[in-house]
């Protein structure tokens, strides 16, 4: 068996010719690419009236980056759970699962394939991005080095929502009740979580570390704290300045995908 048996064995094989050889899949790219492209120009129409005589002041190339960037894990939290939340249970709907376990496939390699391919897609559509980011280079005020750091945080940010959406469509056999609560669990990581860091900075006038750490486990938090040192300073009141929101991020996160990932390869050949 060569290396390239070894890598891509039937299952993820199968998976990436169904996933990339669709309408579906290059409609949803160019629906990706174009909502994008729309976000970057629109912010950019809007800084260019401020600046007063329709142009584009090059010293807000940063914001547009910190706008797109924000806009783009916004995008990778709604489409995400849709591609990964139904790898398992539609399997079960097609009763296609049962003859999927009888291969020599392992339940290991069944779960890490699966998610792969699912994710591959998100992984192309997320490279697609990059003449977009472009603009921002073509200004200045963005190192290379913010613009990898910002995708590897994509890449982790995937790979975490995938691995929670496939654990919700093993342990649940409806494909619909399984995209509702994984979209359920995006709802809470992003939104609960930043308005109690909210409520609880407001009722502690800033003195607790609570809110600190509601938001180290906030998507978009994390995020802007990879982007400016200075935002998980002022979170913690320079009470811990060497410790950044995203650090708290990859290691709470870390911990939930590799939880989520032993669970989905345990009970995938539950009864």
């Amino acid at each position: 068996m060569n290396w390239g048996q070894k890598l891509i064995n039937p299952v993820l094989e199968k998976e990436f010719r169904l996933r990339m050889r669709t309408v579906r899949s290059t409609a949803a790219m160019l629906f990706y690419l174009v909502a994008m492209s729309l976000l970057a120009l629109g912010f950019m129409y809007v800084a260019s009236n401020n600046y007063g005589y329709n142009a584009f002041n090059p010293r807000r190339s940063q914001e547009l980056f910190y706008f797109i960037s924000g806009a783009q894990l916004v995008l990778i939290c709604f489409m995400t759970p849709g591609l990964t939340a139904g790898v398992i249970s539609s399997e079960r709907e097609k009763q296609t699962l049962n003859i999927l376990l009888t291969t020599q496939q392992s339940s290991t390699t069944i779960i890490i394939s699966k998610l792969i391919s699912s994710l591959s897609f998100m992984v192309l559509i997320i490279l697609s991005t990059l003449p977009i980011y472009s603009i921002v280079f073509l200004f200045g005020g963005v190192s290379p080095g913010q613009l990898v750091s910002v995708f590897l945080f994509y890449l982790f940010m995937m790979i975490s929502l995938g691995a929670v959406g496939v654990l919700m469509s093993t342990l649940f056999k409806k494909t619909m009740l399984a995209v509702i609560l994984t979209y359920g669990y995006v709802l809470v990581i992003c939104g609960v979580t930043g308005l109690l860091a909210i409520f609880w900075a407001a009722i502690t006038s800033g003195n607790s570390l609570i809110p600190g750490l509601l938001l180290g486990v906030n998507p978009m938090g994390a995020l802007i704290s990879l982007l400016n040192d200075e935002f998980s300073r002022d979170v913690f009141n320079h009470r811990v300045p060497y410790l950044q929101l995203w650090h708290i991020f990859l290691v709470f996160y870390t911990v939930v995908t590799s939880a989520a990932i032993a669970l989905s390869i345990r009970y995938l050949r539950r009864p």
